[in-house]
Protein backbone atom coordinates (compact mmCIF):
# COMPACT_ATOMS: atom_id res chain seq x y z
CA UNK A 1 0.00 0.00 0.00
CA UNK A 2 1.58 3.26 -1.14
CA UNK A 3 -1.18 5.78 -0.59
CA UNK A 4 -4.30 6.35 1.47
CA UNK A 5 -7.23 4.33 0.09
CA UNK A 6 -10.97 4.30 0.76
CA UNK A 7 -12.86 1.07 0.13
CA UNK A 8 -16.63 1.51 -0.11
CA UNK A 9 -18.65 -1.45 1.19
CA UNK A 10 -22.14 0.02 0.76
CA UNK A 11 -23.23 2.74 -1.63
CA UNK A 12 -25.53 5.42 -0.25
CA UNK A 13 -26.89 8.60 -1.80
CA UNK A 14 -27.35 11.74 0.21
CA UNK A 15 -28.52 15.15 -0.93
CA UNK A 16 -27.29 16.88 2.21
CA UNK A 17 -25.08 15.42 4.95
CA UNK A 18 -23.01 16.30 8.00
CA UNK A 19 -19.72 14.49 8.58
CA UNK A 20 -18.82 13.95 12.25
CA UNK A 21 -15.24 12.87 12.95
CA UNK A 22 -14.27 11.24 16.24
CA UNK A 23 -10.85 9.56 16.21
CA UNK A 24 -8.54 8.64 19.11
CA UNK A 25 -7.08 11.65 20.91
CA UNK A 26 -6.97 13.20 24.39
CA UNK A 27 -9.09 11.13 26.77
CA UNK A 28 -10.48 9.27 23.74
CA UNK A 29 -13.21 11.92 23.93
CA UNK A 30 -13.98 12.08 20.20
CA UNK A 31 -13.74 8.32 19.66
CA UNK A 32 -16.08 7.49 22.57
CA UNK A 33 -18.59 10.08 21.30
CA UNK A 34 -18.57 8.91 17.68
CA UNK A 35 -18.80 5.21 18.53
CA UNK A 36 -21.60 5.79 21.04
CA UNK A 37 -23.49 7.77 18.42
CA UNK A 38 -23.01 5.00 15.85
CA UNK A 39 -24.39 2.45 18.29
CA UNK A 40 -27.35 4.55 19.44
CA UNK A 41 -28.42 5.52 15.92
CA UNK A 42 -27.84 2.02 14.49
CA UNK A 43 -25.76 3.63 11.75
CA UNK A 44 -24.62 1.40 8.86
CA UNK A 45 -20.98 0.99 7.84
CA UNK A 46 -20.43 2.28 4.32
CA UNK A 47 -16.66 2.53 3.85
CA UNK A 48 -13.19 1.87 5.28
CA UNK A 49 -10.04 3.96 4.98
CA UNK A 50 -6.52 2.47 4.99
CA UNK A 51 -3.26 4.37 4.97
CA UNK A 52 0.51 3.66 5.02
CA UNK A 53 0.75 6.59 7.45
CA UNK A 54 -0.95 4.63 10.23
CA UNK A 55 1.21 2.90 12.91
CA UNK A 56 3.06 -0.20 11.73
CA UNK A 57 1.19 -2.93 13.60
CA UNK A 58 -2.03 -4.90 13.11
CA UNK A 59 -5.00 -5.66 15.37
CA UNK A 60 -6.03 -9.22 16.28
CA UNK A 61 -9.76 -9.81 16.80
CA UNK A 62 -11.42 -12.30 19.17
CA UNK A 63 -11.26 -15.00 16.47
CA UNK A 64 -7.53 -14.55 15.93
CA UNK A 65 -8.01 -12.73 12.62
CA UNK A 66 -5.41 -10.13 11.61
CA UNK A 67 -6.71 -6.69 10.63
CA UNK A 68 -4.87 -3.63 9.38
CA UNK A 69 -5.52 -0.41 11.29
CA UNK A 70 -8.31 1.53 9.61
CA UNK A 71 -10.91 4.26 9.83
CA UNK A 72 -14.60 3.50 9.30
CA UNK A 73 -17.42 5.60 7.84
CA UNK A 74 -20.99 4.99 9.05
CA UNK A 75 -24.22 6.41 7.64
CA UNK A 76 -27.49 7.40 9.29
CA UNK A 77 -30.44 8.80 7.39
CA UNK A 78 -32.26 11.54 9.27
CA UNK A 79 -35.76 11.42 7.79
CA UNK A 80 -37.10 14.17 10.04
CA UNK A 81 -34.54 16.89 9.34
CA UNK A 82 -33.45 15.95 5.79
CA UNK A 83 -29.84 16.13 6.97
CA UNK A 84 -28.08 12.76 7.04
CA UNK A 85 -25.07 11.96 9.22
CA UNK A 86 -21.81 10.35 8.13
CA UNK A 87 -19.93 9.25 11.25
CA UNK A 88 -16.19 8.65 11.15
CA UNK A 89 -14.36 6.62 13.77
CA UNK A 90 -11.28 4.42 13.72
CA UNK A 91 -8.29 2.79 15.33
CA UNK A 92 -5.76 5.63 15.14
CA UNK A 93 -4.56 8.83 13.52
CA UNK A 94 -1.78 9.26 10.94
CA UNK A 95 1.66 9.36 12.55
CA UNK A 96 3.34 11.89 10.26
CA UNK A 97 2.64 15.47 9.20
CA UNK A 98 2.33 14.40 5.57
CA UNK A 99 0.06 11.56 6.62
CA UNK A 100 -2.29 13.86 8.54
CA UNK A 101 -2.79 15.98 5.43
CA UNK A 102 -3.11 13.01 3.05
CA UNK A 103 -5.69 11.25 5.23
CA UNK A 104 -7.66 14.47 5.71
CA UNK A 105 -7.71 15.11 1.95
CA UNK A 106 -8.97 11.55 1.32
CA UNK A 107 -11.73 12.03 3.90
CA UNK A 108 -12.78 15.29 2.24
CA UNK A 109 -12.74 13.68 -1.23
CA UNK A 110 -15.20 11.12 0.07
CA UNK A 111 -17.24 13.80 1.88
CA UNK A 112 -17.67 15.75 -1.35
CA UNK A 113 -19.00 12.65 -3.12
CA UNK A 114 -21.60 12.28 -0.36
CA UNK A 115 -22.69 15.95 -0.54
CA UNK A 116 -21.38 16.84 2.89
CA UNK A 117 -22.20 20.48 3.68
CA UNK A 118 -20.71 20.61 7.18
CA UNK A 119 -17.75 18.84 8.81
CA UNK A 120 -17.75 18.57 12.61
CA UNK A 121 -14.58 17.38 14.34
CA UNK A 122 -14.60 16.19 17.96
CA UNK A 123 -11.82 15.98 20.52
CA UNK A 124 -10.54 16.77 23.96
CA UNK A 125 -9.07 19.95 25.40
CA UNK A 126 -6.64 19.26 28.24
CA UNK A 127 -7.64 21.35 31.21
CA UNK A 128 -8.52 21.02 34.88
CA UNK A 129 -12.22 20.13 34.93
CA UNK A 130 -14.58 21.63 37.49
CA UNK A 131 -18.16 20.39 37.29
CA UNK A 132 -19.56 19.44 33.89
CA UNK A 133 -16.93 19.58 31.12
CA UNK A 134 -17.20 22.77 29.07
CA UNK A 135 -17.18 22.72 25.27
CA UNK A 136 -14.82 24.98 23.32
CA UNK A 137 -15.71 25.69 19.70
CA UNK A 138 -13.93 26.99 16.62
CA UNK A 139 -15.44 27.28 13.15
CA UNK A 140 -14.83 28.46 9.61
CA UNK A 141 -17.98 30.57 9.83
CA UNK A 142 -18.99 33.10 12.47
CA UNK A 143 -22.62 32.09 11.89
CA UNK A 144 -21.92 28.47 12.85
CA UNK A 145 -19.94 29.62 15.89
CA UNK A 146 -22.85 31.75 17.06
CA UNK A 147 -25.18 28.76 16.73
CA UNK A 148 -23.14 26.57 19.10
CA UNK A 149 -22.46 29.47 21.46
CA UNK A 150 -26.22 29.82 21.91
CA UNK A 151 -26.24 26.14 22.89
CA UNK A 152 -23.62 26.69 25.58
CA UNK A 153 -20.26 26.29 23.81
CA UNK A 154 -17.46 28.80 24.36
CA UNK A 155 -15.16 30.20 21.68
CA UNK A 156 -11.74 28.56 21.80
CA UNK A 157 -8.97 30.85 22.96
CA UNK A 158 -7.31 32.81 20.17
CA UNK A 159 -3.86 31.47 19.28
CA UNK A 160 -4.46 28.00 20.76
CA UNK A 161 -3.48 25.30 18.23
CA UNK A 162 -5.74 22.35 17.44
CA UNK A 163 -3.38 19.46 16.83
CA UNK A 164 -4.12 16.40 14.69
CA UNK A 165 -7.05 15.43 12.50
CA UNK A 166 -9.58 17.53 14.46
CA UNK A 167 -7.75 20.66 13.36
CA UNK A 168 -6.38 19.67 9.95
CA UNK A 169 -9.69 18.28 8.67
CA UNK A 170 -11.57 21.44 9.68
CA UNK A 171 -8.87 23.67 8.22
CA UNK A 172 -8.75 21.90 4.85
CA UNK A 173 -12.54 21.73 4.56
CA UNK A 174 -12.59 25.50 4.11
CA UNK A 175 -10.61 25.16 0.85
CA UNK A 176 -13.27 22.79 -0.47
CA UNK A 177 -16.07 25.26 0.21
CA UNK A 178 -17.31 23.05 3.08
CA UNK A 179 -18.14 24.66 6.41
CA UNK A 180 -16.37 23.18 9.42
CA UNK A 181 -16.82 23.20 13.18
CA UNK A 182 -14.40 21.87 15.79
CA UNK A 183 -15.78 20.98 19.23
CA UNK A 184 -13.38 20.19 22.07
CA UNK A 185 -14.53 19.07 25.52
CA UNK A 186 -12.56 19.73 28.69
CA UNK A 187 -10.71 16.64 29.88
CA UNK A 188 -7.74 15.82 32.07
CA UNK A 189 -6.68 13.61 29.18
CA UNK A 190 -4.87 10.86 31.10
CA UNK A 191 -7.64 8.23 30.83
CA UNK A 192 -10.82 7.56 28.78
CA UNK A 193 -13.31 10.31 29.59
CA UNK A 194 -16.93 9.40 28.78
CA UNK A 195 -18.19 12.39 30.79
CA UNK A 196 -16.48 14.77 28.34
CA UNK A 197 -17.92 12.71 25.45
CA UNK A 198 -21.40 13.10 26.91
CA UNK A 199 -21.00 16.89 26.93
CA UNK A 200 -20.15 16.78 23.21
CA UNK A 201 -23.07 14.51 22.37
CA UNK A 202 -25.51 16.60 24.37
CA UNK A 203 -24.58 19.70 22.37
CA UNK A 204 -24.61 17.82 19.06
CA UNK A 205 -28.07 16.39 19.69
CA UNK A 206 -29.43 19.90 20.24
CA UNK A 207 -27.61 21.37 17.26
CA UNK A 208 -28.53 18.62 14.77
CA UNK A 209 -31.88 17.83 16.41
CA UNK A 210 -31.67 14.09 16.97
CA UNK A 211 -32.61 12.11 20.08
CA UNK A 212 -30.13 9.96 21.96
CA UNK A 213 -30.36 7.79 25.07
CA UNK A 214 -27.47 8.46 27.48
CA UNK A 215 -28.18 5.58 29.88
CA UNK A 216 -25.34 3.30 28.72
CA UNK A 217 -22.90 6.21 28.64
CA UNK A 218 -23.87 7.22 32.17
CA UNK A 219 -23.07 3.66 33.30
CA UNK A 220 -19.59 4.04 31.80
CA UNK A 221 -19.19 7.39 33.55
CA UNK A 222 -20.13 5.81 36.91
CA UNK A 223 -17.66 2.98 36.32
CA UNK A 224 -14.75 5.34 35.66
CA UNK A 225 -15.69 7.61 38.58
CA UNK A 226 -15.70 4.60 40.92
CA UNK A 227 -12.31 3.53 39.57
CA UNK A 228 -10.89 7.03 40.09
CA UNK A 229 -12.28 7.06 43.63
CA UNK A 230 -10.46 3.80 44.43
CA UNK A 231 -7.23 5.14 42.92
CA UNK A 232 -7.46 8.30 45.06
CA UNK A 233 -8.06 6.19 48.18
CA UNK A 234 -5.01 4.06 47.39
CA UNK A 235 -2.88 7.18 46.87
CA UNK A 236 -4.08 8.67 50.17
CA UNK A 237 -3.29 5.41 51.96
CA UNK A 238 0.25 5.43 50.54
CA UNK A 239 0.78 9.03 51.72
CA UNK A 240 -0.43 8.18 55.24
CA UNK A 241 1.80 5.09 55.31
CA UNK A 242 4.87 7.11 54.23
CA UNK A 243 4.20 9.75 56.90
CA UNK A 244 3.78 7.09 59.57
CA UNK A 245 7.01 5.40 58.47
CA UNK A 246 8.85 8.71 58.57
CA UNK A 247 7.66 9.33 62.16
CA UNK A 248 8.70 5.84 63.22
CA UNK A 249 12.14 6.23 61.61
CA UNK A 250 12.62 9.57 63.42
CA UNK A 251 11.71 8.03 66.78
CA UNK A 252 14.32 5.32 66.28
CA UNK A 253 17.13 7.88 66.14
CA UNK A 254 19.08 8.12 69.41
CA UNK A 255 22.31 9.70 70.53
CA UNK A 256 25.20 8.43 72.69
CA UNK A 257 27.02 11.11 74.66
Amino acid sequence: MRKTTISECKEVKSEKAVLIEGLPGLGLVGKIASEYLIKQLNAVKIAELYSPHFPYYVMIDENGKINLLKLEFYYWRNNEENQDLILLTGDCQAQTVEGQYEVAEAILDYAEKKNVRLVITLGGYQKEVRGEPKIFASATSREILKTVERLGAKSKFSGSPIVGIAGILAGLAKFRGINALCLLAETQGHRPDPRASKSLLSLLSKMLQFKIDFLDLEKEISKYEELEKKIRQMQEQRIVKRRRQKVEDTEKIFYIG
